[in-house]
């Protein structure tokens, strides 16, 4: 299936779609493009945010965006791979059958799938700004990622239905 049709599939039902992303075999090169691709979307849903801050505080807002796609392109997908092998350290120690890779996929398939809202949430944070909206936006998405990730990882850890 496409990418997209498996991220709104992920919303239905993320155990499903994991166990035929785990199904499809240990690909790298796959993993590795669900991260890049996750960490762009989140650099591009950080742009309204910079530009609402540059234009309020009269920065400059390449140095903004600079910074931000250091920190999202080159340097979150490092601390991704780092989060991904603890966490399968982690539940390798409680128990779980899983593979380094399954880790890595469940994290980084959850970020990937999540990026929808994430977007929507640049785009509170840059048209409307902080306050309550931005405060629900974000939480439904830290939900949202949390609920991806602990299915994938039950699903390749432990097999749950």
């Amino acid at each position: 299936m496409a990418v997209t049709t498996d991220i709104t599939a992920t919303y239905r039902g993320p155990r499903r779609v994991f166990a035929r992303l785990l199904a499809m075999g240990p690909r790298e090169d796959r993993l590795l493009a669900f991260l890049m691709g996750a960490c762009t979307l989140m650099f591009i849903a950080q742009m309204p945010r910079l530009a609402r801050e540059a234009h309020l505080t009269g920065q400059e807002l390449n140095i903004l965006l600079g910074g931000a796609l250091l920190g999202l392109i080159f340097i979150a997908p490092l601390a991704l791979y780092a989060l991904a092998a603890l966490s399968h350290l982690l539940l390798r120690a409680m128990g779980g059958q899983g593979a380094g890779y399954c880790a890595r996929l469940a994290l980084f398939w959850a970020l990937l799938a999540s990026t929808p809202l994430l977007l929507l949430n640049g785009l509170v944070a840059g048209f409307i700004g902080s306050g309550p909206a931005l405060t629900a936006v974000g939480l439904l998405w830290l939900t949202v990622f949390l609920w991806f990730w602990s299915a994938g990882l039950a699903q390749s850890y432990w097999g749950q239905k």
